[in-house]
């Protein structure tokens, strides 16, 4: 497959209320592969009125991060040549990965009565992990004070709803090239700890929203692609994927997605704050695991492209 120098067509979002880039895109100009690697929840950012809001900064923001899960992100796009969209802005100030409606509308002051404080829409911002995250087990409520509801407003416009138009209109770009195209929304996890066994949980984590985001053949050669490099999996559980999988995948458009979580203890050091010695070796298999799948998602477009993809 066409190496990771290919010129980019690189694109930072403007606007996020903290005056830096919300979001970095890069596309290869040529197209090399038909998948695009995103990265919702590792951004780094923070904004002194973010953290000047929060009760526990440093404690509250590295418990919503999956810590530096864009460097292997990074470094598989570099192997491959993949698309690569990379969240900046941080999860504590907008979740990517959540519809815009997912609030718990309790902790915005002036919401008023226009919005239902509970529906089916934001069932996961009652557990309070929302579009903007409001409680962290072992901290409890992550601000010192209601959100206006013209910030919630702006990170929308400014962040959300431009970073999925860039997942969007790239997947469009892939699939019109390669006739398939797959979204891997990657993301890092807590280990995982099996249920009535002593050993240790999965490593790597395949989530297609129980079959319904992508082909059930990719699912599947993403599972033993893993399995035969020596990783452990599992399919959909604790982690079938969320919101980035509902809004993009379309497989009967030809466009497919999966999410891929990596337990943060193969690639973080001993204490999951900082980048660990076996980071370059993770990063390999995740590369490896791209270069496999997109001959499956290449194969699924059209036979042509998959020979392209092969060479």
């Amino acid at each position: 497959m066409t190496g990771p120098a290919a010129p980019l067509d690189s694109v930072a979002a403007p606007g996020e209320p903290c005056g830096a880039a919300a979001f970095a895109l890069a596309v290869p100009a040529a197209l090399p592969l038909p998948v695009l690697i995103a990265v919702p929840h590792a951004g780094r950012g923070y904004p002194e009125s973010l953290t000047a809001a929060m009760r526990e900064p440093a404690w509250g923001a590295a418990r919503l991060e999956d810590r530096f899960v864009d460097l292997l992100g990074e470094a598989a796009a570099r192997a491959t040549g993949a698309a690569l969209l990379v969240a900046r802005a941080p999860r504590a100030m907008i979740d990517l990965n959540r519809a815009p409606d997912d609030v718990d509308w309790s902790m915005v002051a002036g919401a008023g009565g226009r919005r239902a404080p509970h529906s089916a829409a934001n069932r996961r911002a009652r557990s309070g992990l929302g579009l903007v995250p409001r409680r962290l087990p072992g901290l409890g409520e992550v601000w010192k004070e209601r959100l206006a509801l013209a910030d919630l407003d702006a990170r929308l416009e400014t962040i959300h709803r431009p970073y999925h138009r860039a997942i969007s209109e790239t997947l469009d770009r892939l699939r019109d090239r390669w006739g398939a195209a797959l979204l891997i929304d990657l993301h890092s996890m807590p280990p995982l700890r099996q249920p009535g066994h002593a050993g240790e949980g999965a490593e790597f984590v395949v989530g297609d929203r129980f079959g319904a985001s992508c082909a059930p053949g990719l699912s599947a050669h993403a599972l033993r692609h893993l399995a035969r490099a020596g990783r452990r999996v599992a399919h959909n559980r604790p982690y079938s994927g969320g919101y980035a999988l509902d809004h993009h995948a379309a497989p009967r458009r030809g466009v497919h997605a999966m999410q891929v979580e990596v337990c943060r203890s193969i690639y973080l050091d001993a204490r999951l704050d900082q980048p660990g010695p076996r980071l370059p070796a993770v990063a390999k298999a995740l590369a490896g695991l791209v270069r496999s799948l997109a001959e499956e998602v290449a194969a699924l477009g059209n036979p042509d492209a998959h020979r392209q993809a092969a060479q």
